[in-house]
């Protein structure tokens, strides 16, 4: 583990693997740290921003070398699970693509449990790990300037949905109605880092 400064009001720690990243942060968040603004958790690092009037930044980072790290992920111990209408622009692309039928798409997408590696690009956009690798393809050459909220898309090693409608230059899969991101909510943001996450294969209403 390695603590660096970034800027004069954070921390970037580097722990070299996605679930170390998700221990630390889970551990940040539970240990109470006075100061503590925000714990954003990256694939091999976890960021934490701090108010420097409140938290001395060289203490924090002498506690977070000394902080104990839970075994396991302690949260998304069940899955989220995301109804799914499997209807998306590029099905039959991602099958030209793979060589495997449409249904055979659809069948190894919706098999998978998902794990929230982080969230970023925009409010509330988790990246999912666990895609099967026979569906790891590039993302369109084109992006498109507009993929419609709640779009369930795949591109290289992730899965994700579009929380907002956004340009975007995923292969689009399918369609849910589950709001991903909502300011009403007290947490707006349905997905977190460990979360699981499972896709659920629905009729179109």
């Amino acid at each position: 583990m390695l603590v660096r400064r970034a800027g004069d009001a954070a921390v970037l720690v580097e722990v070299g693997d996605l679930p170390t990243a998700h221990r630390l942060h889970a551990a940040v968040c539970g240990a109470g740290f006075t100061g503590i603004l925000d714990v954003v958790p990256g694939e091999r690092t976890v960021l934490i921003v701090a108010d420097p009037d409140r938290c001395d930044l060289d203490r924090l980072a002498a506690r977070l070398a000394a902080l104990e790290l839970p075994d396991g992920p302690q949260d998304g111990l069940v899955p989220v699970e995301i109804p799914v209408v499997y209807d998306g622009q590029d099905v039959a692309e991602v099958a030209g693509l793979t060589g495997l039928s449409a249904e055979e798409v659809v069948r190894r997408h919706s098999s998978g449990v998902y794990v929230v590696a982080y969230l970023g690009f925009s409010p509330g956009f988790g990246y999912l790990t666990g895609l099967d690798p026979a569906l790891h393809v590039p993302r369109r050459r084109t992006p498109r300037t507009s993929v419609p909220a709640g779009s369930v898309a795949i591109a290289g090693p992730y899965a994700a949905v579009y929380p907002s409608a956004s340009p975007g230059g995923w292969r689009l899969l399918g369609r849910t109605e589950l709001a991903l991101w909502d300011v009403r909510r007290a947490s707006p943001a349905l997905l977190r880092p460990g979360a699981r996450v499972r896709f659920v294969p629905v009729e179109a209403a």
